[in-house]
């Protein structure tokens, strides 16, 4: 049965306004009779109901996400999510917002992470650029005592409280394994499209799938890897020119969301057999795996990241630990037996994870 305030009241040997008082941090209690309390709060392994406690306080949370703008379907989905908890955030006394700067430019989201302290937000949470002058901004926000977030590409050296998104380098090594499984005994070097090799979840990626590539039976050469910044322009011309050179192409590996330019040039070159593995399934990836183009996606869920991310600053800012197992962001791997009816996925387990 789960610990109630009576029950803390009881170990700790004091009156139920004294464990409120604790709770609600308010002052006129004595500094042993706090500690009493907060060991009997661990010893019971007692959770707070904080929005109920957050209520009563009139507290409100004023949480920001800085994302990267642009042509990124995942990124736009992303927004999308925080603008649909926006809709309901006053009922939990928090308050959201998106900003967006451009894609892999340190600078400005250095700018915006510092333009939100001095707004002295509750929370930030953003897609980091692996950039100095973002280390010292998160940095400054530490300073600040405000808690920050990595979402999707994490920055495990900057002091960042947590981290929201799929083990990059699991991921990596997955398509790695899915490819060189798919692949089997076929010859030929494996292209790679990436959107910036600036932002950690990239490398991270390329880094698993080499590796995996590596301790495949058949050894085959990985080319250089193709950045499309993720511009679908961009990216389509990088492969259409890597298809019409390298006649005994054998794969492709597609880690950012380059994904629309990619479809169009395989699409394009028609009668070419090769493996594709994508990240994300949004409306470009779902088309290619149903019309055979992708041999499978690797996919994050959005809305279940942006939950935890409040969920996390939001403990942050209480001082309460985070529930680990429920904020991690499972690797969902997708085919076209069993891609999903709706583009929309939850916190609850999917058809195929890892």
């Amino acid at each position: 049965m789960r610990p109630t305030v009576h029950d803390i009241a009881e170990r700790a040997g004091v009156s139920l306004a004294t464990v409120d008082r604790v709770l609600n941090d308010r002052p006129g209690v004595r500094g042993v009779t706090r500690a009493k309390v907060e060991a009997a709060i661990v010893d019971l392994g007692y959770v707070r109901d904080v929005a109920a406690a957050n209520l009563a306080k009139s507290r409100v949370y004023p949480l920001v996400f800085i994302l990267p703008e642009g042509d990124n379907p995942f990124m736009r989905g992303l927004e999308d999510e925080v603008r649909r908890a926006g809709a309901h955030s006053l009922v939990e006394r928090t308050q959201l917002s998106v900003v967006t700067v451009p894609a892999f430019d340190g600078r400005a989201l250095a700018r915006e992470i510092d333009s939100a302290i001095e707004r002295a937000v509750a929370g930030i949470a953003a897609v980091a650029v692996d950039a100095p002058e973002v280390l010292a901004a998160i940095g400054r926000a530490r300073e600040a005592g405000i808690p920050f977030v990595t979402l999707v590409s994490d920055l495990a050296n900057s002091g960042r409280d947590h981290f929201i998104g799929v083990d990059n380098i699991a991921a990596g090594r997955t398509a790695g394994s899915l490819m060189g499984r798919f692949l089997g005994q076929r010859p030929g070097p494996v292209a790679v499209l990436a959107g910036s090799m600036r932002v950690r979840d990239h490398g991270e990626r390329l880094e698993g799938f080499v590796a995996a590539m590596s301790a495949m039976p058949v050894s085959r050469a990985i080319l250089p890897v193709l950045e499309g910044q993720d511009d679908p322009e961009l990216s389509f011309r990088l492969i259409a020119e890597c298809l019409a050179e390298v006649r005994d192409l054998a794969g492709i590996y597609s880690l950012g969301a380059g994904n629309r330019g990619l479809v169009r040039a395989l699409a394009a070159g028609t009668g070419r057999n090769l493996c594709v593995i994508a990240h994300e399934v949004t409306d470009e990836t779902r088309a290619a795996l149903e019309g055979g183009l992708v041999d499978a996606v690797l996919n994050q869920d959005a809305g279940h990241e942006v939950r935890s991310a409040i969920r996390v600053l939001r403990a942050k800012a209480d001082g309460l630990p985070v529930i680990a197992a429920q904020e991690r962001i499972r690797l969902e791997i997708f085919i076209k037996d069993n891609l999903p009816s709706e583009p929309g996925m939850d916190d609850t387990p999917g058809p195929a994870g890892n």
